[in-house]
């Protein structure tokens, strides 16, 4: 490997400088510094004293510092959060979009999914008052999120949910974020992750996803696969649980029956796919 390693160090070397070192140093320097002040932001929010105490404890399995970083969002962004649930990462893009300047969506059905964030709006309109609410996937009951207006949109263990609806719920959830997004914008999916070599049916009752079945969902609709990461893997997790992922925390359906077992395994193997709309 040293050898190799050599090998192309010195064919670099001849071949004379490659065109990404010939760019201008003021803007390289510019580029590097804002990446700083993205980070530095994305700290800030995963440290924001508004967070629920119940919730920090979980950034050792769900590192949000690291995939929000990986994802390239940034504090000024548009950002559509899809199916926030209780809204454990929308307490930290609240007050990233702030403090930044940026706008954030959080969109669900329309009637019932909605309702932790609308509690989180009445007891902290300081944090959340500005937080815009919006139906996801859309069937006209309420806001929609207006074509080409995002930059990022942010979608965490929810591509299983959208599979239990079956394959064709799941390819137009992904064809109508597809139309949110600007071109070039991001799409950052985390989800529980099914190995390739186990049943695909697993896929319609255990809450896991293969890798392959999302990259097709967002390739059908028009996504080019930009990264992934194992910033969330957990190579623990053996993924044939009888009772799907939720037998591992938080959630730990068995009860105390093998909790300890389960608690040691920890939270799920989790995928982390970078998706970009193409600019034409």
């Amino acid at each position: 490997m040293r050898s190799l390693l050599l090998v192309a160090s010195a064919a670099i070397a001849l071949s004379g400088p490659l065109p990404v070192l010939a760019q201008d140093g003021h803007a390289g320097h510019a580029a590097h510094s804002a990446q700083g002040a993205d980070a530095a932001a994305i700290a800030a929010a995963v440290a924001a004293p508004t967070r629920s105490p119940a919730n920090t404890p979980r950034d050792t399995w769900r590192h949000p510092a690291e995939t929000l970083a990986f994802f390239g969002v940034k504090p000024g962004d548009t950002i559509v959060e899809l199916w926030p649930g209780g809204g454990w990462y929308t307490e930290i893009l609240a007050p990233l979009t702030k403090a930044g300047g940026g706008t954030l969506y959080v969109a669900a059905p329309w009637e019932k999914g909605l309702n932790k964030i609308k509690e989180k709006q009445a007891a902290d309109a300081a944090t959340y008052g500005a937080v815009k609410l919006a139906e996801f996937p859309g069937t006209g009951a309420g806001t929609k999120i207006p074509d080409g207006s995002a930059d990022v949109v942010l979608t965490f263990r929810n591509v299983h949910n959208w599979r239990f609806g079956g394959t064709d719920k799941t390819a137009d959830a992904f064809k109508q974020i597809f139309a949110m997004l600007k071109p070039g914008g991001t799409l950052g999916v985390v989800d529980h992750r099914l190995p390739e070599e186990m049943d695909a049916a697993l896929e319609e009752k255990s809450g896991y996803m293969k890798r392959s079945s999302i990259v097709g969902f967002a390739e059908a609709a028009g996504f080019k696969l930009a990264g992934e990461s194992d910033i969330n893997a957990n190579p623990k997790d053996t993924h044939d649980y009888e009772k799907g992922v939720w037998t591992l925390p938080p959630v730990l359906t068995e009860g105390d029956t093998d909790r300890a077992k389960y608690v040691a395994i920890g939270e799920s193997d989790r995928m982390t796919l970078k998706f970009v709309k193409p600019v034409s």
